[in-house]
């Protein structure tokens, strides 16, 4: 899995024994030429004793008893020979030894980026991959072997890796921390990538470093403290609108009233029960603003029971249908064959949630249309889609779609898709949309087990 460039390893102890065995190697060699020229010194001397007359043999065989001192040549090439061998197996065994720890090092290498919870994987100058550990393999959704592959091959959602790769070549400066989000099994998963420079012992440059890790728990954690901050906030800001308007507003809700009364069986005018109504009309409407604010900044949790969605959707289909039908409106209901199973939610509030989708549905079809509402289990989750087939969202929209107070209607308060928003965060799950010329699909997705 991992590309190991390939380094020269020299250690002072083996270029010592390499020297004892190249100087023993070279006695050796130099003691058999003497030990050759003995030899055929030797074999002269015999010669010429057969042609010498017998005056001369005496002073012939003591130059031939001198020459014999090749006998003592050969227990110095004994002794070179055990030299020279085990010079060489000290040799051999000192490679062995430095084979095995560099093979050690690599598996534990191996073994780190191996257990590391991030994905690591390195490239060359040219951005080709030299290395990847598995947890990248299972971060970037990639399979088989991709050593030696351009780094484009990791797809076009993880396109940033590619960027900030170039960008480290080309300022050589790390990057670090760049959030990017991908769809993994219908989820939405937040990654975290950052890339530096790899460099050798000589400072080399050889390409760059990545880095991947998964951060959507975090990523998720610090979005809601910043809207329980958000939340702690408005909660105040809610109990003093409460006290300061919403009575001043009961007290005039109750004086309309009585003059509503006082005025009965009088002839008034068009223009004054106009403004009456007109007058009553907004204060309730003001009241509505101020119980949808309360509502959202409340900080109190959700209750907890069995909640069977399908049973739910039904009753939601039931309630809406005459108005539905008024609209020119049909109404779909798509729930698996299979029986699905409960999960722990606030019932009022998961009513709530499909209420709001389902009015939002309707009044985005004023000219008729389709409204379906569908329920499918995926994994360890279910998710509720409500589509309906109007004319979609406008892209200026998209991103407050789901900001308090926003609307793009006259009679709403905003405050409904904010709601269902935070109704499903407090319940562990997701709410995402899409929207097209042929409509808008909200997709909520909720998880079947309690999270502790």
């Amino acid at each position: 899995m991992f590309h190991v460039y390939k380094t020269r390893v020299s250690r002072g102890f083996q270029l010592a024994i390499g020297g004892l065995a190249l100087l023993s190697l070279t006695g050796l060699i130099v003691t058999l030429w003497i030990l050759a020229d003995f030899q055929r010194e030797q074999e002269i001397v015999a010669r010429i004793i057969r042609d010498l007359p017998d005056s001369d043999l005496a002073v012939a065989r003591e130059l031939a008893g001198e020459l014999r001192f090749q006998s003592q040549l050969s227990i110095l090439l004994v002794l070179n020979l055990c030299v020279t061998a085990v010079a060489l197996a000290l040799l051999v065994r000192a490679y062995l030894n430095s084979e095995r720890s560099l093979r050690e090092v690599k598996v534990l290498a191996s073994d780190v980026l191996a257990s590391m919870d991030q994905g690591v994987l390195t490239t060359d100058r040219e951005e080709v991959i030299t290395s990847i550990n598995p947890r990248g393999m299972e971060l970037l959704g990639l399979h088989g072997n991709v050593i030696d592959q351009p780094l484009s091959v990791v797809g076009i959602e993880h396109t940033l890796l590619s960027v900030i790769c170039s960008h480290v070549n080309a300022h050589h400066s790390p990057v670090r921390d760049c959030d990017y989000t991908i769809t993994t099994q219908g989820h939405e998963q937040t990654l975290r990538a950052g890339c530096s420079l790899l460099r050798n012992e000589q400072q080399e440059e050889l390409g760059t470093v990545l880095h991947v890790r998964d951060v959507t728990e975090r990523a998720l954690m610090e979005q809601r403290l910043r809207r329980m901050e958000r939340y702690a906030g408005l909660g105040s800001l809610a109990t003093g609108l409460q006290h300061e308007i919403k009575n001043p507003l009961s007290a005039l809700s109750l004086h309309v009233q009585l003059l509503d009364e006082a005025l009965m069986g009088q002839t008034t005018s068009e223009d004054v029960n106009e403004m009456l109504g007109v007058i009553h009309t907004e204060i309730i409407r003001l009241t509505a603003v101020l119980e949808g604010f309360r509502d959202y900044a409340s900080m109190s949790e959700p209750g907890r029971t069995d909640v069977d969605l399908g049973t739910l959707i039904k009753k939601l289909a039931r309630f809406i249908r005459p108005q539905a039908e008024q609209q020119h409106v049909k109404v779909e209901v798509n729930l698996a064959e299979e029986n699905l199973p409960a999960i722990k939610a606030d019932s009022v509030h998961m009513d709530q949630v499909l209420l709001n989708l389902a009015l939002n549905a309707l009044q985005a079809m004023p000219e008729g249309g389709i409204l379906s509402i569908g329920l499918q289990q995926e994994g360890e989750w279910l998710r509720i889609k409500v589509s309906d087939s109007g004319k979609g969202i406008p892209a200026e929209y998209r991103d407050r779609i789901f900001d308090p107070y926003f609307t793009t209607r006259n009679d709403g308060t905003g405050m409904g898709l904010a709601l269902c928003e935070k109704i499903v965060r407090q319940h562990d799950g997701t709410i995402d949309l899409k929207t097209g010329a042929g409509g808008t699909a909200f997709s909520v997705l909720l998880p079947i087990n309690e999270k502790p």
